[in-house]
């Protein structure tokens, strides 16, 4: 079994795996990641691997309570990738970026792939029916667009996403939510659609944060999968500790 874990900035999501499949899946706060690491491993004691990837990083003494229970693989740049790398700058390429290709090349090896994660950034990442991963592009968020109209103007104020009734706003509320959350829904659909006409018989696939609330607003067929990225670094402990 495999303990998958990937830390945020506040967060950290924790899912064991028996071979391909989930078993168990948490979120913790960052301070309670070591007491709840001694909760999983309580309850699965035959995991023998764990995977972390971390946008920050994990001080030493959680990696420390860790490293008791198992053998523990950081994701760097070091690692195997099962696809062919196109990036211009692969050094430059973030940790969740690599995860999401991995589970792209996986979930669908002879076909074209374009993955979306939602999340304090949008990615676009493709990986075409060769196996190769080509890029995509990177944009904000849904908060982190609401905390840029709300920071860099004088009187709008900071919202949260909700959900709306028609695209046109006739308060200042509306409008910002109009502009944040329809705005996005037409970039992402209109990146879908520049995708669909260059790569025949596409797949996406929408993950993140924010990928269950932006998912019914698309046009575009979409799979929305929520764990898509948990996934991803499974297939790559199991293709890197062989």
């Amino acid at each position: 079994m495999n303990l998958i874990i990937d830390a945020g900035n506040t967060q950290v999501k924790l899912a064991v795996f028996n071979r391909n499949a989930i078993a168990d899946y948490r979120t913790a706060a960052m301070g309670n990641f070591a007491s709840e690491v001694k909760s999983v491993f309580k309850q699965f004691p035959n995991i023998r691997y764990a995977m972390v990837s971390s946008v920050t990083c994990l001080d030493k003494t959680a990696m420390n309570v860790l490293s008791i229970f198992c053998k523990v693989f950081v994701l760097d740049h070091s690692f195997k990738m099962p696809f062919k790398n196109s990036y211009a700058s692969p050094a430059t390429l973030g940790v969740d970026r690599m995860a999401l290709a991995t589970a792209a090349f996986y979930h669908n090896p002879n076909g074209n792939t374009l993955v979306i994660d939602a999340g304090t950034c949008v990615t676009y990442d493709m990986v075409n029916d060769y196996g190769e991963y080509l890029g995509g592009a990177i944009s904000p968020g849904l908060r982190m667009r609401y905390k840029a109209l709300n920071q860099q103007t004088a009187n709008l104020p900071l919202l949260e996403p909700v959900d709306m009734i028609g695209f046109i706003g006739n308060t200042t509320d509306s409008c910002i939510h109009s502009g944040v959350i329809n705005g996005m829904c037409q970039e992402m659909d209109g990146i879908i659609t520049q995708y669909r006409e260059r790569f025949s018989y596409l797949t996406v696939i929408l993950t993140g944060g924010d990928g269950q609330f932006l998912s019914k607003r698309l046009k575009n067929t979409i799979f929305a999968h929520s764990k898509f990225l948990l996934e991803g670094l499974n297939y790559l402990l199991e293709y890197n500790k062989r």
